[in-house]
């Protein structure tokens, strides 16, 4: 599994965080990066069901 961090790996990554971006923007980014996911996962659904349709068009034909 490429994404195996233990709990001392997400320490040292918030700890990072902190220091690069500071307390005052740590709660802005983790909107924006849940706004992106969001996003993403309603982009990918959309592309899912679109071929999806294609295909039930395909074999309807």
């Amino acid at each position: 599994m490429p994404f195996n961090i233990g709990a001392s790996g997400i320490i040292l990554l918030v700890l990072i965080a902190l220091l690069l971006f500071g307390p005052s923007k740590l709660p802005q980014l983790g909107r924006a990066i849940g706004t992106t996911l969001r996003e993403f996962r309603a982009g990918t659904k959309e592309m899912i069901q679109q071929a999806e349709d294609d295909r039930d068009t395909r074999e309807d034909k």
